[in-house]
């Protein structure tokens, strides 16, 4: 089994910034692409950010220029880091990763979410 564990989630005020990581254990062999969604009250799940092994990245467009995806392969790990932060930003947040547990096997996994509540 793989384990997503999302950390970072808090609430901030309109303007500042906060840092989401991602870290997965488990039965790992190699992660291929890692990313960041979120979905808000009311709102469908949307893509935030992805990030491929080779570090390629993907952004959607309402997050360009405010957020940035990185990677540390040797942690298994992801961030988001997320500045100038707007009270529409509000939602959870949800890690996702496509996993390679064995040379010829791979899934999908998600973490559980991270809340982040944006006040104005």
């Amino acid at each position: 089994q793989v384990q997503l564990v999302e950390s970072g989630g808090g609430l901030v005020q309109a303007g500042g910034s906060l840092r989401l990581s991602c870290a997965a254990s488990g039965s790992i062999f190699r992660i291929n692409d890692m990313g960041w969604y979120r979905q808000a009250p009311g709102k469908q799940r949307e893509l935030v950010a992805t990030i491929s092994s080779g570090g390629i990245t993907n952004y959607s467009e309402f997050v360009k220029g405010r957020f940035t995806i990185s990677r540390d392969n040797a942690k298994n790990t992801v961030y988001l880091q997320m500045n100038s932060l707007k009270p529409e930003d509000t939602a959870v947040y949800y890690c996702n990763a496509e996993v390679r547990t064995t040379y010829l096997r791979s899934l999908t996994s998600w973490g559980q979410g991270t809340q982040v509540t944006v006040s104005s």
